[in-house]
């Protein structure tokens, strides 16, 4: 049975995922925006196998825990290439923010791609590119949960993710969001805040 922990991390409050199957244990984090000690803690307390890292997208209250993490457990972390950008101004993008502890920018293992299937033991999470909040905006499906993780896309409240930054694109966001209205009319979407 699939599962998903959604920990609220750092000031930003962003929504971090653990999703994982209960057999197995094999654990995809999703956006891990801070707090790697309390994230690292849920993992342990679960007896869970982290396999890979995967950000929705660059902006650093998605990312903080990045690096950490990815050394703790050797697993890769992901992103799409076009948000690179911005994993390289995570550090400067936090202390404009008022982050005062030591900040470390995440090395990218590799680079996500509309269409790819990440291949665990008992799921499988297909990446769906869903630029406009920023370049590389990128969306996961689990069509064995019938689940979405969309990061800053969209969220519960019916908002949608601010496209005022000068990279970010209003009609990408909308055609994104046109993209995630095809999957199952029953899909359960998990924002990032």
């Amino acid at each position: 049975m699939l599962k998903v922990l959604t920990l609220i991390v750092g000031q930003m409050q962003t929504n971090c995922y653990l999703v994982y199957d209960e057999k197995f244990k094999e654990t995809i984090i999703i956006d891990p925006g801070d707090a790697a000690d309390y994230i690292e803690r849920v993992i342990s307390d679960k007896e869970l196998n982290p396999r890979i890292i995967l950000a929705t997208h660059g902006h650093y209250d998605h990312i903080l825990a990045g690096q950490e993490l990815a050394l703790a457990y050797k697993i890769p972390f992901l992103i799409n290439k076009d948000d690179l950008f911005l994993v390289e101004r995570m550090v400067k993008s936090a202390r404009h923010f008022g982050y005062k502890t030591p900040l470390v920018t995440p090395k990218i293992s590799g680079y996500l791609k509309n269409g790819q299937q990440i291949p665990l033991k008992s799921f499988n999470l297909a990446v769906l590119a869903t630029p406009g909040h920023t370049p590389g905006s990128s969306s996961f499906y689990i069509k064995k949960g019938n689940i979405a993780f969309v990061g800053d896309l969209f969220f519960a409240d019916g908002g949608v993710g601010r496209t005022d930054f000068s990279y970010a694109n209003t009609i990408k966001l909308n055609a994104s969001i046109a993209k995630l209205k095809k999957l199952p009319k029953n899909t359960v979407f998990y924002s990032g805040h």
